[in-house]
């Protein structure tokens, strides 16, 4: 919702339930939004860390798809792009940014990683094509994980002059033995369908931003994750193969 719209919603809360608290106005609400510090809670697993990362859009201004379809839409169309890490096991976003959309998904993967404590075993980064660039499997090296990320379909060896191309020519040798099919299930490759429904779930909490100064758009999408972790954290389906 609006931060009018919310006031107003918190309002109506305070009085069914027989408060007199004072509810911020609006204005205070979206001054304080463009500093807030969000700590994302989360659980944390028993195990190493398998951390599943991807990226998303997130409309920030303009007409909504259908609008820009049928009628072309205005010009100015602004997106977010919402980079996250989730934990396999939990399910929880252990990390976020938010960038433009003129931002690669490859340069933010070693700022998701930094965001994971140094003190936390790291056991593998699994994420899609898009991010089988020298830097991050540097990055993942660097923090003593395994990379499951499919070499592209036109990738040629690197010279073996650090840990993280020396895990990459590996892969690379390991896809072409074995096919790329194969190599997606003997590596576990298919788990990052797991951030992908993560995605949608952070798209149900509001396809669109109510913010529309950057800072303040960061703090709103953090607010929104931290609140899909609490929901996760109530508890998860089990799934059970059955037959």
């Amino acid at each position: 919702m609006a931060t009018r719209q919310t006031t107003g919603f918190v309002q109506s809360l305070l009085r069914l339930v027989g408060l007199d608290w004072r509810v911020p106005d609006f204005s205070t609400l979206c001054r304080r939004q463009k500093t807030l510090n969000v700590a994302i809670p989360y659980r944390g697993g028993t195990g190493p860390l398998n951390l599943l990362i991807d990226s998303t859009g997130s409309k920030a201004e303009g007409e909504g798809e259908w609008n820009a379809r049928k009628h072309g839409g205005a010009k100015r169309r602004i997106w977010r792009k919402v980079h996250i890490g989730i934990d396999e096991d939990t399910l929880e976003v252990r990390a976020v940014e938010v960038t433009g959309r003129n931002i690669g998904d490859a340069p933010i993967l070693p700022d998701l990683l930094a965001q994971i404590p140094s003190d936390e075993d790291i056991g593998s980064v699994t994420a899609d094509g898009a991010y089988d660039t020298r830097k991050c499997h540097e990055a993942i090296a660097a923090r003593c994980a395994a990379a499951i990320i499919p070499p592209r379909k036109n990738a040629k060896p690197w010279k073996p002059t650090s840990p993280g191309a020396i895990a990459r020519n590996e892969a690379l040798r390991s896809s072409k033995y074995l096919g790329r099919a194969i190599w997606r299930r003997w590596s576990g490759y298919h788990r990052r369908r797991r951030v992908e429904s993560k995605m949608n779930c952070i798209k149900l909490l509001g396809q669109s931003l109510m913010a529309r100064d950057f800072d303040r758009q960061v703090a709103e999408l953090q607010v929104r994750i931290a609140v899909l972790n609490g929901y996760t954290a109530l508890g998860v389906p089990i799934t059970v193969a059955v037959g």
